[in-house]
């Protein structure tokens, strides 16, 4: 096979609209299925990341429940494992991409947690300092929903 340029969006077409292999979608685009297995790679990790990032405020709203997270990410990599125990190599990516995954949700529930934690810190300040002198809590309110930078990220109650 010669060596081109994978067309991203015939690649992702090929394997999520008409569900073919990747052995099948190499073939047809006309690379190695090692090259299709690479570049689906580098787009989902980046894909991950992008909508990690466009949705991270959405997902602070949202009460998450590691353990069932945590339940379905193992019961999906022992699925995967089962079905690649003849093929090594293909075990050992499965593995890698695991981990990697388990990371990356591990990262998400620290910043939650620390999101969590500083906003916690912040309502019990602003209720000392409500409960001392109300009016400055009002102002000290006011400045911050007014800030532009913040305004759009979050909002003081």
């Amino acid at each position: 096979m010669t060596d081109k340029t994978i067309n991203d969006t015939k690649l992702l077409r090929l394997i999520d609209r008409e569900k073919l292999t990747q052995v099948e979608a190499a073939r047809e685009l006309g690379v190695t299925k090692q090259a299709v297995n690479n570049r689906l790679k580098q787009l989902r990790g980046r894909s991950t990341h992008a909508i990690v990032a466009d949705r991270i405020d959405s997902v602070i709203d949202q009460k998450i429940d590691t353990w069932q997270q945590l339940e379905k990410v193992n019961l999906k990599a022992n699925e995967l494992l089962d079905q690649a125990e003849d093929d090594v190599q293909q075990s050992v990516a499965l593995m890698k991409e695991i981990r990697e995954q388990l990371k990356l949700q591990m990262e998400l529930f620290k910043t939650l947690w620390d999101v969590k934690a500083a906003m916690l810190f912040q309502d019990t300040v602003l209720d000392v300092i409500g409960r001392i002198a109300p009016d400055v809590r009002k102002q000290i309110l006011q400045e911050l929903n007014s800030k532009s930078a913040i305004r759009n990220a979050v909002t003081f109650r």
